[in-house]
């Protein structure tokens, strides 16, 4: 008799769970109930995205001032800095974009713009170890607007414009970064196309496409230092150092394209920046009297102005 009563106690229990299991499923089928969803982990991003602008200004006035000088001056110059980065496991991708842009203005010389650059730059690294990376590097290098050589025997002369040049560069090498603020980028395989689209600068070679050609390749050498660091509080340095050599010509004639920004932040959206870039280009044969060869080419820009991260 107590074996029977224990069995149908057993049997009551399990309708009873079944019951109540088919109770709940009718309840989150038809949303008086709702199912728990785990929240995804977002505590280790993926993608990283940001980016700064800056928006410089500088204004100047003379009367009657012995010491000479124009009696108005003033020069604006704008800069957007993006990047994307990506990583999982040990793969890395690296994006950066520049877009630069000044212009100047004086009662002597006129309207001209005194920047101008477009710059992309995209690395694929797999990593090998903490600071070595292997992989492939991307480069797009022009500008936006038409530019001018001035002397003081001649007026403006054309000198560039979008897409002449034009600079694309793709290599593999071997990324070594010792500390957070530096790496190197080192590749004895890389290809180079320059682009120059405007037919006055192509007939007379003077990027170092062939006379009335285009585009040119070049197969050579590149090595790439990118530094940045904060000095001390609210002063930054970044610096990009970029060597090329030219296997098919002149290799020892080694292309330098090097770019400084000096930062110090005032207020949060108030800083000064000093901007230093150095670029020698034996190709590049549009200076002298006759307009036929190359010189080192320095630019310095001095501004305070807005800053804003993105």
């Amino acid at each position: 008799m107590k074996l029977m009563l224990m069995l149908g106690v057993f049997l009551l229990s399990l309708c009873v769970t079944a019951q109540d299991k088919i109770i709940r499923t009718l309840q989150l089928e038809s949303g008086s109930v709702t199912a728990k969803v785990p929240v995804p982990d977002t505590s280790k991003k993926q993608w990283k995205k940001g980016g700064l602008y800056r928006l410089n200004l500088g204004q100047g006035s003379l009367s009657n001032w012995a010491a000479g000088g124009d009696d108005f001056s003033i020069n604006i110059n704008t800069t957007l800095n993006l990047y994307a980065t990506y990583k999982k496991n040990n793969f890395n991708w690296d994006n950066s974009l520049d877009l630069v842009f000044g212009f100047l203005k004086t009662t002597t010389l006129g309207s001209r713009k005194n920047d101008d650059r477009i710059d992309l730059v995209s690395k694929q690294n797999y990593s090998v170890n903490k600071k070595t990376t292997v992989g492939t590097l991307f480069n797009f290098r022009t500008q936006f607007f038409n530019g001018y050589s001035y002397s003081a025997k001649t007026e403006k002369v054309y000198a560039s414009g979008f897409l002449s040049p034009g600079y694309i560069l793709t290599s593999f090498g071997v990324d070594y970064k010792p500390k957070k603020e530096i790496s190197l980028f080192l590749s004895p395989l890389t290809s180079r196309w320059v682009i120059v689209l405007n037919d006055s600068l192509s007939s007379k070679a003077a990027y170092g496409v062939d006379t009335g050609k285009s585009i040119i390749n070049q197969l050579g050498a590149f090595a790439t230092v990118n530094y940045q660091k904060e000095l001390a509080k609210n002063l930054t340095y970044k610096s990009r150092l970029d060597l090329f050599s030219n296997y098919k010509k002149n290799p020892w004639n080694v292309d330098v394209y090097m770019t400084n920004i000096l930062a110090v932040k005032v207020f949060k959206m108030l800083s000064f920046n000093w901007s230093f870039d150095v670029i020698y280009d034996d190709d590049t044969r549009i200076f002298g009297e006759d307009k036929n060869m190359p010189a080192l080419q320095l630019k310095s820009i001095v501004g305070a102005g807005f800053q804003l991260k993105i």
